[in-house]
C-alpha cells in the first residue's frame, strides 16, 4: 500500500516527494541496507548527471564526464580488485547486504555496463554540442590532406621519439602494459615473404592524450594520440602491409600490501609502489572497431580468466578520464565564473598575525569560499616566530611544492622541534608522501609514519609558543588535507583555537601517533578508533531518549559516506523514536531512508556542484530545538564508515563557542538542506531523484556570495 503522509516529516525540505515504495517485513533483514558497491556506482551516475546538466558550462560538463569515468576506473582498480581477490581465494565473507564476493561482482558488472554505456552516450551528446559551437574531435574518417601533413609532423615531433613498437612472437612476449595503460595493436603482412606478424605499441603515460590540429579562426580541432599513431602507422611499418588494427586500455589492481612488521616503512612502500605497476589486470577495454582476431589475442595474452578480469568492448572513446586534459577557457561556453576566496575580517584586523587572531577568539574558515592562505600562514609564522618552540602536524595528502612543506622544513632548519606524521598509505599519493618525508628528514624534522595497521587520517597542526614565561598551544583542526591545490576545489572547514581542553587534547593525539601512548584525559576531542564511534553512538542515543521523553530532538549531519552498521542501526532506532534526522551524504550511503516503521524520519540528500563536497559536520539538538546554545556541534576528519571509525586515526572536534555553533548550523549546515541546484534525494529503493522545490537555491553559489563571518 502506498503512503504519502509518512514519507518524511521534513516537508520544508522536500516538496512533491515521490510516493513511498512499500517495505515488507524483510526490511528487518538484509533489506535494511543498500549495497556499498552499488551505492558507489550510483554516486558516479550522479556525477555523470552533472555532465548532462545544461545549466553547467559546456567545458565543465566535459570535466564532470571525465570525473565520472575516472571514479569508475578507480572503483575497479581498488574495490573490484579486492572482490576479485576474495573470489579467487574462495573467501565466503558476506557484505552488509548478505552477498558473497561473487554475487557482488555479478551485480557490479551489470551496473557498470549500464553506466559505461551512459558515459559514452553523454560523450556523443557533448561532442555534438561542441561541434555545433566550433570544436571537433577529428578521426581517420575525416582527415583532409592538410590534416595528414599536420599529423605527420605531430607524429615525428611529439610521439615517435617516445614510441617502441613491440613484435609478438615466441622471442617477443606480450609487453607489460601498466595500470591505465593505452596500447595499439596491429596485424601486419611482411611485403617480402607474406609472413603475418603482430605488433603492439604502448602509449607512454607521460604523453598527451589529445593534440590540437590546425583549425580556422574561432575553431578548435582535437585528435587522439592513438589516431595519430594509426594515421602514421604505414610510415612506421614501411615494409609491411597493415591488415588490421585496434586499441585497448588496461586497469590493474592498485592495492598495496606491506609486511606488518616492516622495519623500514619507506623502503617497503617504495617496493610496494613498484609492485603496484604489476598488479593483476581487473578490466580490459577494447575498442569496438578492433577486429575479432586481435581482440582474441588481447584476451589470450592478458589472461583474463586467470586474473578474474572483465573484458568489455567500448563503442566510443576509450579512456574518458583523459578528457580532463582538454578542459580550458578556450572551449565553447567557458568554465564556471572565477571565484576569489575571501580573507575573514578578523585576520585583516590583526594584519595576518595568526597567533593574535587565535588568542583573541576561536576562528573558523569555510574553504574554498574562505582562503586557505591563513592555514599556510599559520605554519609559516610558526616556522619563523622565535617564540615558537614546537611544531607538529599530520600530513595525509599534500604536494612536494607545497608552501606548508617548505615552512615545515624551514622550521626544522631554524632549530625548532618539528614532528610530522606522514601517512604513507594515502591511496595514489604514496609516492609523493615518500618524497615529502625525505625532504623533511633532510631538513631535520622528526618524521613518523604512524601505525602500520591503520591510516592516520586526522588533519591537525600544533604550534607551541612561549608567551610571558609560559607555553601556549595553538591548534588547527581540519576536515580536509594540508594541500593548497585541493583546498581550492574541496569544501572543507578549518578550525583554529588555543582554548582548553582542545589544546591539550591535540597534544595527546600526537603522543598517541608518535609514541603509541593512549590518551588518558581527553575532555573535548574524541579519537578513532578509541572512542569516536562510541561517542557518536552515545550522541545518537541521547537524541533517541529525548524523543521518547517528549523533549525536542534532532540530528543534522553532513559527510562523504555512510556505511557503518552500528551507526545505521542507531539512526534507525532514533528515527523509530521520532527523532527527525537530516543527512547530507555526498557519496556512498548504505542507510535506507523513508521506510515506514524503520526510517520514515530520516531524509538523505546528496549535493554535487563545481566544488567537491568534503566537509564533515554533525549537529545534535540535545534537548532544545535547533538552533540553540544547548545543541552540540562537531567537525570531523571521519566519515561514518567502518574504515574511518575502526581502522583509522580520526578526530571528532567539538565547537564550544555558542556564537560559532549558531553560525555553523544556520550559515553552513542548514543551507545544504535548502539547496535545489545539484541536490538529489535518496529514495527507499536506492535510486536518487532531483530535489524539487519552488526555489532555485544553489548552496555553493550562496556560499560564494555570503561570507561566513
Amino acid at each position: 500500500m502506498k503512503n504519502k503522509s509518512k514519507y518524511n516529516k521534513n516537508k520544508e525540505i522536500i516538496e512533491n516527494a515521490p510516493e513511498l515504495i512499500p517495505c515488507e517485513t524483510s526490511a528487518c533483514g538484509v533489506d535494511r541496507y543498500f549495497d556499498r558497491e552499488l551505492s558507489r556506482i550510483a554516486f558516479d551516475r550522479r556525477v555523470l548527471n552533472e555532465a548532462n546538466n545544461k545549466n553547467n558550462p559546456l567545458a565543465e560538463r566535459i570535466r564532470f564526464l571525465a570525473i565520472s569515468a575516472s571514479n569508475t576506473d578507480e572503483f575497479y582498480s581498488v574495490r573490484v580488485a579486492g572482490l576479485i581477490g576474495l573470489t579467487k581465494e574462495d573467501v565466503k565473507r558476506v557484505s552488509l547486504t548478505g552477498k558473497t564476493p561473487q554475487e557482488q561482482l555479478k551485480d557490479i558488472y551489470a551496473a557498470t555496463e549500464i553506466l559505461l554505456t551512459e558515459q559514452q552516450e553523454t560523450l556523443k551528446t557533448l561532442k555534438a554540442e561542441l561541434k555545433a559551437a566550433g570544436t571537433d574531435f577529428v578521426n581517420a574518417g575525416s582527415f583532409t590532406p592538410e590534416d595528414q601533413t599536420e599529423l605527420t609532423r605531430l607524429f615525428a615531433e611529439e610521439l615517435l621519439p617516445c614510441l617502441t613498437p613491440l613484435a609478438l612472437d615466441p622471442a617477443h612476449p606480450f609487453p607489460f602494459i601498466p595500470h591505465q595503460g593505452l596500447g595499439v595493436i596491429f596485424k601486419l603482412k611482411d611485403k617480402r615473404d607474406n609472413r603475418i606478424v603482430y605488433n603492439v605499441i604502448t602509449v607512454p603515460q607521460q604523453l598527451k592524450r589529445f593534440y590540437r590540429l590546425n583549425a580556422a579562426p574561432g575553431e578548435i580541432r582535437f585528435v587522439t594520440a592513438e589516431d595519430v599513431i594509426i594515421a602514421n602507422a604505414q610510415t612506421l611499418f614501411s615494409s609491411y602491409e597493415i591488415l588490421g588494427h585496434g586499441h585497448f586500455k588496461l586497469l590493474r589492481d592498485t592495492g598495496i600490501e606491506i609486511e606488518e612488521e616492516a622495519e623500514d616503512l619507506v623502503r617497503e612502500f617504495e617496493n610496494a609502489l613498484r609492485r603496484r605497476r604489476h598488479g593483476n589486470i581487473v578490466r580490459i577495454k577494447i575498442h569496438a572497431d578492433t577486429p575479432e582476431e586481435l581482440r582474441n589475442i588481447l584476451q589470450y595474452e592478458t589472461e583474463p580468466d586467470e586474473t578474474g578480469a572483465s573484458v568489455i568492448t567500448v563503442d566510443g572513446m576509450i579512456g574518458l578520464s583523459n578528457l580532463s586534459q582538454i578542459v580550458s577557457e578556450e572551449l565553447p561556453g567557458g568554465l564556471f565564473p572565477p571565484h576569489k576566496p575571501r580573507t575573514p575580517p578578523a585576520i585583516r584586523l590583526f594584519n595576518g598575525d595568526m597567533f593574535k587572531v587565535i588568542a583573541e577568539r576561536d576562528l573558523l574558515l569555510h574553504h574554498p569560499y574562505d582562503s586557505f592562505d591563513p592555514v599556510i600562514h599559520f605554519i609559516h609564522q610558526a616556522a619563523y616566530d622565535p617564540d615558537v618552540t614546537t611544531v607538529r602536524i599530520t600530513l595525509y595528502r599534500t604536494s612536494e611544492q607545497s608552501p606548508i612543506v617548505s615552512a615545515l622544513a624551514a622550521a626544522a632548519e631554524n632549530g625548532k622541534n618539528v614532528t610530522v606524521a606522514v601517512e604513507l598509505k594515502a591511496r595514489f599519493d604514496e609516492a609523493a608522501n615518500i618524497r615529502v618525508s625525505k625532504i623533511l628528514e633532510r631538513a631535520g624534522a622528526h618524521v613518523v609514519f604512524g601505525f602500520t595497521d591503520r591510516k592516520t587520517h586526522a588533519k591537525t597542526a600544533v604550534a607551541v609558543r612561549k608567551e610571558n614565561g609560559k607555553f601556549k598551544t595553538y591548534v588547527h583542526f581540519g576536515t580536509g588535507n594540508y594541500h593548497p591545490g585541493t583546498a581550492k576545489l574541496y569544501t572543507d572547514l578549518s578550525f583554529f583555537t588555543c582554548r582548553e581542553p582542545l589544546a591539550s587534547d591535540a597534544a595527546q593525539l600526537f603522543h598517541y601517533i608518535t609514541g603509541y601512548i593512549e590518551p588518558y584525559d581527553m575532555r573535548g576531542m574524541k579519537i578513532a578508533p578509541l572512542n569516536l564511534k562510541s561517542t557518536l553512538l552515545e550522541l545518537i542515543e541521547i537524541e533517541r531518549q529525548n524523543a521518547l521523553a517528549g523533549k525536542p530532538s534532532g540530528i543534522t549531519a553532513k559527510m562523504n559516506s555512510l556505511g557503518e552498521k552500528e551507526v545505521i542501526e542507531a539512526l534507525y532506532a532514533a528515527s523509530q523514536a521520532g527523532v527527525p534526522i537530516l543527512l547530507n551524504v555526498r557519496g556512498i550511503c548504505c542507510l535506507r531512508p523513508g521506510v515506514p516503521g524503520l526510517s520514515e524520519n530520516i531524509t538523505v540528500i546528496s549535493n554535487l556542484g563545481r566544488f567537491l563536497e568534503h566537509s564533515r559536520i554533525s549537529a545534535f539538538a540535545n534537548g532544545s530545538p535547533f538552533p540553540s546554545p544547548a545543541m552540540k556541534i562537531f567537525i570531523s576528519s571521519a566519515d561514518w564508515m567502518s574504515r574511518n571509525l575502526e581502522r583509522r586515526i580520526e578526530t571528532l572536534v567539538p565547537i564550544f563557542d555558542d556564537e560559532m555553533k549558531n553560525k555553523i548550523y544556520t550559515k553552513i549546515l542548514s543551507p545544504y538542506f535548502q539547496s535545489v541546484v545539484g541536490a538529489s534525494l535518496l529514495l527507499p529503493d536506492g535510486s536518487y531523484t532531483p530535489v524539487i522545490k519552488d526555489t532555485n537555491f544553489d548552496v555553493q553559489n550562496y556560499f560564494i556570495k555570503t561570507p561566513f563571518e
